[in-house]
């Protein structure tokens, strides 16, 4: 699964919250209120295309659905992302937020209770 621009994120994150819906449901429920139509409607047919959405014409209008959950995506993106990046270590990746102090202590602590709870 190939990574998604930032432009089919978002149109992404708009279907994922709506489940299914319009083109103008989807802009209706965007992050970027500014984004046209018509730049929305070419990247839902990309999206289509690249087997991410499904659409069925209802009435005059088509509908469309993700064929992957955010969730599935999350997992497949961070796990690509870790192996390019960090050399397949989450340990890595972890030091990199701690030396770029974008992780502090107390959430490291949260996180290694997270993984103690995880482990019982």
């Amino acid at each position: 699964m190939e990574k998604l621009s930032h432009q089919e994120e978002e149109a992404m994150q708009a279907v994922w919250k709506m489940g299914e819906g319009s083109i103008k449901l989807f802009l209706d429920n965007m992050s970027s209120p500014d984004t046209p139509y018509t730049t929305l409607a070419s990247t839902i047919k990309n999206l289509e295309k690249k087997g991410f959405l499904s659409s069925r014409l209802v009435g005059n209008t088509y509908l469309y659905r993700p064929l992957i959950s955010e969730d599935e995506y999350k997992k497949k993106f961070m796990s690509g992302f870790v192996r390019d990046y960090f050399s397949n270590s989450y340990k890595d990746l972890v030091n990199f937020f701690v030396e770029e102090k974008k992780l502090s202590a107390g959430e490291l602590k949260e996180i290694i209770k997270l993984i103690e709870k995880s482990d019982s």
